[in-house]
């Protein structure tokens, strides 16, 4: 088997975060044990720059989830995304309607947003599907340390499908 980064990225993913390994390995015993369940050299180097780069962008300051009304109620911070030629050639009228119901069901910040369509283009994959859009969306709310509520409700839309992002 050689695998695609993504193959690579759900392996660790089921692996470590839901067999609830105590932690994942350093780069360089990930790699081995990477390439021992059969996975090529190139496509392992190539996830675990993906996972370092998701692992940086935690370092970025979030924007504020929500801004205050007039009576003083939370109010949601409207985020207008254009994207760009590249990336709607990459990205479907299906993946970006995703990306905008998980962001209304506030599962998704614009931030976080920017960071799944960052981590969706720096992917292997020609024609990306929903599905796989969930996976990552799911792997950049787990990488956030406070996202539980959303995590949760992401996993939910990745094992069962059929549920709205609304819910």
């Amino acid at each position: 088997m050689n695998g695609t980064v993504l193959d690579i990225l759900l392996y660790v993913f089921d692996r470590y975060m839901f067999d609830e390994a105590p932690e994942v390995p350093e780069r360089e015993a990930l790699a081995r044990d990477l390439e021992s369940a059969g996975f090529g050299e190139a496509n392992v180097e190539r996830a675990l720059d993906w996972l370092a780069d998701l692992a940086g962008e935690r370092s970025r300051a979030p924007l504020p989830a929500a801004l205050e009304g007039a009576d003083g109620t939370p109010r949601r911070r409207a985020a207008l995304r254009m994207y760009s030629p590249m990336e709607l050639t990459r990205l479907s009228v299906d993946c970006r309607g995703l990306l905008l119901s998980l962001e209304e069901a506030d599962i998704l910040s614009p931030t976080q947003r920017e960071l799944v369509i960052d981590r969706l283009l720096a992917l292997d994959v020609e024609d990306l599907n929903l599905e796989q859009v969930r996976w990552i969306v799911l792997m950049v709310l787990s990488s956030q340390p406070g996202q539980e509520q959303a995590c949760a409700r992401m996993e939910t839309l990745v094992f069962d499908p059929d549920t709205s992002a609304a819910h």
